[in-house]
């Protein structure tokens, strides 16, 4: 344990770009959004300071209507596809043309919950900004206040190639005139652990249109190729809406409050209509067909996370999570291990990913499913110590796969070891 302590706090040191932390060298060489996010809650158990200057860097590249873009390109890096050029948003700093998972303000309560004066001073400094951010998701991700929201991009939901969106994806026509481009994934990572040449026109596809577009998004929701409402996204802003409202109350800015109120309110509401009578559980489904996805997935899991649901669902998803983690031998697989899709190596359509374990793990407890929640971080643990800072990893057999050396791996790590992380810096002085 202690070698790996030192072994995620120098993976992070090493991804330091001077301000923000890249997910990996060479692989992904820009700063990511709901990766500054963890790395920021990982950093901060070594260094307070710079853990705050990762949020406030990534907050500086919040475009004026308030959305967090998925990726901030703070320098034009060649061997990154698709880059600036590619996306052309026109922001300073340049930027992509979408967001991701909402993650930051549920990590900020959660520096505030842990840490002393100097990090509610910043959460209060930042505040505004979360609120911008999250009144863009509410209107521009459910622009008619129906309580879903609604993803424009599977990349968007951080679950890039989830087999969840093949039904969204399998409409998109890819035009005659595309774009040329040459994919840079690839020449890092085995092809078979990456989305396929067919996938990955239909994403560009996606971003043609925003171009076509100038990035407005309310065009996009409507009119644009893709559209699905994505568990994930759904549980995962809900909860944060829930956090950033706790915040409110702990820096008693109670002008907030209301706004905030009737976000939880409305979202909660939507989130039944993801449920699939069939299944018994949470499914992804596309906002315009009203098709569902047909498996359950890591993101189905964050129902807890968002505390949603009867008794009888969450028994049903209690029931799938223990059925899932008995057909292998690492937990939360990203993709059904029993569904015909699956692939145990293949990005998100089967293995592990720590993050989504450690939000997996805090829904659990907080609904009193403790023996699940004590093997999903059981399970975490002994992948990096076995594999090290991997990507992800074959929930299979444990190999550790995507790229190495991952800044959001190495901070769940150190989360999860704090008390360790404390004995190893007091140590090292």
């Amino acid at each position: 344990m202690e070698s790996r302590i030192e072994e995620a706090i120098k993976v992070l040191k090493m991804n330091d770009r001077g301000g923000y932390t890249v997910p990996t060298s060479r692989l992904y060489p820009y700063q990511w959004n709901w990766d500054s996010g963890f790395t920021a809650l990982g950093i901060w158990h070594f260094n307070k300071w710079r853990a705050w200057l990762e949020i406030t860097a990534l907050l500086d590249a919040q475009w004026e209507d308030g959305m967090i873009p998925h990726i901030v390109f703070r320098q034009n890096d060649p061997d990154y596809f698709p880059g600036p050029m590619i996306w052309q948003t026109n922001t300073e700093p340049p930027s992509s043309g979408h967001s991701q998972p909402p993650v930051l303000a549920s990590v900020i309560l959660k520096l505030v919950e842990i840490g002393s004066g100097y990090d509610l001073r910043k959460a209060r400094e930042v505040f505004p900004r979360l609120m911008a951010y999250h009144r863009w998701y509410a209107s521009a991700r459910d622009p008619r206040g129906t309580g879903v929201i609604g993803i424009i991009h599977p990349w968007e939901s951080g679950r890039d190639n989830c087999p969840d969106w093949d039904i969204g994806m399998e409409s998109i026509e890819v035009p005659a005139d595309l774009m040329r481009y040459k994919r840079r994934d690839t020449a890092h990572v085995d092809s078979n652990q990456r989305p396929t040449q067919d996938q990955y026109d239909r994403f560009i596809t996606i971003i043609q249109y925003g171009r076509q577009v100038g990035w407005n998004h309310h065009d996009i929701h409507s009119n644009g190729p893709f559209l699905m409402a994505d568990p994930g996204v759904q549980f995962i802003f809900l909860r944060a809406n829930r956090d950033l409202l706790e915040l409110a109350r702990r820096l008693e800015l109670t002008d907030a409050y209301d706004e905030i109120q009737e976000w939880i309110q409305r979202v909660e509401d939507g989130c039944n209509w993801l449920w699939k009578d069939d299944i018994g559980g949470y499914c992804a489904r596309d906002i315009r067909s009203g098709r569902f996805s047909d498996a359950i997935t890591n993101a189905s899991m964050l129902c807890f996370y968002g505390d949603v649901g009867s008794d009888e669902q969450r028994a049903s998803m209690a029931a799938h999570c223990r059925r899932i983690l008995n057909a292998c031998r690492y937990g939360m697989p990203s993709w059904d291990p029993e569904h015909s899709d699956f692939e145990s190596r293949r990005y998100w359509r089967g293995p592990v990913w720590a993050i989504m374990n450690h939000m997996i793990t805090i829904g659990l407890a907080d609904a009193g499913e403790d023996e699940l929640a004590n093997r999903i971080q059981s399970d975490t643990r002994q992948l990096v110590e076995m594999n090290g800072m991997a990507e992800y990893f074959d929930p299979m057999d444990g190999t550790g796969l995507g790229g190495m050396d991952f800044s959001w791996t190495a901070a769940i790590y150190l989360d999860q070891s704090r008390d360790g992380v404390a004995a190893h810096l007091q140590n090292a002085s």
